[in-house]
């Protein structure tokens, strides 16, 4: 169990670190990321992405624990 619990963490860890990237785009192009709903919008789907990416790769080097 204790196993499993420290992989999720690292799955959380990952995917946190993933969505944080998308506030660099915000900081390189802060006109299509503005303040606004549909930047907002933009900002969302770079995080979400972003964050799948990061689990993605967390997958790649950390299999589930006992498969």
């Amino acid at each position: 169990m204790g196993d499993l619990r420290i992989w999720i963490k690292g799955l959380l860890a990952a995917t946190i670190h993933g969505a944080a990237i998308s506030a660099t785009a915000a900081i390189v192009d802060p006109v299509a990321f503005a303040m606004s709903r549909s930047g907002l919008q933009h900002l969302g789907a770079v995080a979400g992405i972003s964050a799948i990416f990061g689990a993605a790769s967390y997958f790649a080097q950390s299999p589930i624990p006992g498969k």
